[in-house]
């Protein structure tokens, strides 16, 4: 009977995984130097987020829950062999370890935490009931949860009815709770039938538990590690690109985003069979926070329903994703920061994205412009070359000719601090400040163009790859070697993704240069003064690319910093990430909800370090009525100098 019931189980199980590995292996390939390699990284990423439970203790409550399951699964996994000898002969049990006294009770307290675990999680889904459940298959949830609840529920009462009838092979002063259990029982033929029930329904629900994991969301149970490992270990918001002009892939080969199933890569089919349909994407998502369409969950659920239903001529969107979900999408990244499982939904939505722009011609009409602009003037802005240097006219700041030698760093400007008159503010506020310490720097003005970041990020990979390639050759051309930028957007794009086309900088960004030229005294502000400053973190800056402490730095020197409710990695967007600049905007806006965030602080100053945020949050305030000065940490140092000076 045994035999028969390991043979259905597991016969149910190999066969499904083996349609889902076949599922892997028959996806795009994914860029190998991504997903292979720096194993120091990925070793500690399976330590810390797997094993160490990283990521869902950042809710320490939700956490602690499935933490005690999790780690009671890896306690509890040999009971299995125990529980299986213990039914072909109750007389026997797993060497060594079968009888030892320290294990019996590491195995009492697990089912303990786990069964602790069971409750919590059946309260938060029933009682509590949070929105990040919402679309989640909560009724598989249930049936697991109560699978779960059986398998130690009945290893504790075999072991309970082991004791009363004098079989245990282990001390049963080990094992306080079954031997409280115990006493229940009698040594009789009931206690007897009982022991061999209990034992039975222990491996009967495991084997029904086995069988059916493959075929639900709790497929993560066995593919998170995997997808932990084959996770990104470069910086955060690098895009993998698109190869228009590789000889060894052949024309039909060629990728253009994701518009059908097998046109995802094998790690986007693995990310989706990983999705815990736990909600925290959702939760963290700007755009489900204000009442967008968008829910990063119900995207990757929607993709693995597609890949599961084998249908290969399906478009992806609609069929999986609505098209308003796909534009959306401001890539903050805060979905992927938040995910226990690595699951890159950025990347899922940028392939659509540029799919749906390069193969369809389809995206927001809002957006046409600043495509349009982009590659006929260089800049979303469509403003000409020659005005790019304009708001340094007065600074006499040098604009790097062809032939001139390179300056110790190139000031990367960008289109913003470029052409928006609130942005220019911290680009002559810079300018200013590494002229006064002495730094070697210049412009390249007319000659710096769009990095192609918001062609990228709304999906036209082919306009971006031409930016790339021509800012890269210009660079190079000038001998530069260390870039500063003020935009993070720009940071990001210089730093993590020109080197896919030959372009490796030192890049910093202009609030890293800033505090470490006060450190050094190069910069000597006035006293700091008690006006309360709130710093708004870039999703491009911090959680992209962990630049954290040193726009706080600067902070700390010119006033009193006071911290939003959240801030640093887990920071709340502006709304201008993914091309949505350009766009308009449903629900409530984005921008005006992180200024009310602000505002609750109490502070009058809302500090920014990327002039994407200057122009959305400056716009938040008036749209918020709120009482705030938006204003970036260079001019604030800026400020704070020349009233040093003036006194």
């Amino acid at each position: 009977m045994l035999a028969a019931a390991v043979a259905v189980s597991g016969t149910l199980f190999v066969t499904r995984v083996r349609l889902l590995a076949n599922l892997v292996r028959g996806a795009a390939p994914a860029q190998r130097d991504q997903r292979a390699g720096d194993v120091g990284r990925r070793a500690r990423n399976e330590a810390t987020i797997v094993l160490g439970q990283r990521k869902l203790l950042q809710r320490v409550g939700p956490g602690l829950m499935h933490a005690f399951i999790f780690w009671g699964f890896l306690v509890l996994a040999p009971t299995i062999v125990i529980a299986l000898i213990g039914v072909i002969d109750k007389h026997s049990t797993l060497p060594w370890l079968g009888h030892q006294g320290w294990y019996t009770l590491l195995v009492d307290i697990f089912c303990v935490l786990v069964l602790a675990g069971v409750i919590a999680a059946a309260w938060i889904r029933k009682v509590q009931r949070p929105r990040r459940f919402e679309g989640s298959h909560l009724g598989e949830a249930d049936l697991i949860l109560a699978l779960i609840a059986t398998i130690v529920i009945s290893l504790l009462l075999w072991h309970a009815t082991r004791i009363a009838l004098h079989l245990n092979e282990w001390p049963a002063a080990w094992a306080p709770v079954s031997n409280a259990l115990s006493h229940l029982f009698a040594d009789n033929q009931t206690t007897r039938v009982l022991e061999r029930a209990f034992v039975w329904i222990h491996v009967l629900t495991i084997l029904t538990f086995l069988a059916y994991l493959p075929h639900s969301k709790h497929l993560h149970i066995f593919v998170a590690a995997i997808n932990v490992w084959f996770g990104r270990t470069r910086a955060g918001g690098r895009l993998e690109p698109l190869k228009f002009d590789d000889p060894d892939i052949p024309e039909e080969d060629l990728r253009f985003g994701a518009g059908k199933a097998p046109e995802l890569t094998w790690k986007q089919v693995l990310d989706t069979f990983s999705c815990t349909e736990c909600g925290r994407c959702q939760d963290a998502c700007p755009a489900f926070a204000t009442g967008k369409v968008l829910s990063p969950k119900l995207v990757i659920m929607g993709l693995r329903d597609l890949v599961l239903a084998q249908n290969s001529d399906a478009p992806l969107v609609p069929e999986a994703v609505p098209a308003e979900m796909v534009w959306d999408c401001v890539t903050c990244g805060a979905c992927v920061q938040a995910c226990p499982v690595s699951i890159e939904h950025v990347d899922h939505i940028v392939d659509l994205r540029r799919h749906l722009v390069m193969v369809d011609a389809s995206f927001p009409a809002e957006a046409e412009p600043m495509l349009r602009d982009v590659e006929r003037a260089s800049n979303p802005w469509g403003r000409p070359q020659s005005e790019r240097a304009a708001w340094a006219a007065s600074l006499g700041i040098k604009v790097l000719e062809p032939g001139d030698p390179a300056p110790e760093y190139l000031y990367w400007v960008g289109c913003a601090s470029s052409f928006d008159e609130r942005a220019q503010r911290t680009a002559q506020a810079t300018a200013k400040l590494l002229r006064s310490a002495g730094v070697d720097f210049a412009i390249l003005g007319p000659r710096e163009s769009c990095t192609g970041d918001p062609a990228r990020r709304i999906g036209n990979e082919y306009v971006f790859q031409a930016f790339a390639e021509q800012n890269v050759e210009t660079l190079n051309q000038a001998g530069i070697t260390k870039i500063v930028t003020g935009c993070p957007h720009c940071f990001n794009t210089l730093a993590n993704e020109y080197p896919d086309f030959g372009g490796d900088y030192e890049v910093v960004h202009h609030s890293e240069l800033l505090s470490r030229l006060v450190r050094d005294g190069r910069i000597k502000p006035s006293q700091a003064t008690t006006e309360q400053i709130t710093y708004h973190d870039s999703c491009y800056l911090a959680r992209h690319n962990d630049v954290l402490e040193a726009p706080r730095q600067i902070v700390s020197a010119v006033g009193e910093p006071v911290e939003m409710r959240r801030s640093r990695k887990q920071t709340f967007c502006c709304g201008a990430g993914g091309a949505h600049m350009w766009m308009e905007e449903r629900a409530k806006p984005i921008n005006e909800e992180r200024v009310r965030e602000a505002a609750a602080t109490g502070a009058g100053t809302l500090a920014v370090a990327c002039p994407f945020c200057t122009v959305m949050l400056d716009d938040g305030v008036q749209g918020a009525g709120a009482e705030l000065r938006v204003v970036d940490v260079a001019t604030l140092l800026s400020e704070a100098i020349d009233d040093g000076r003036s006194s």
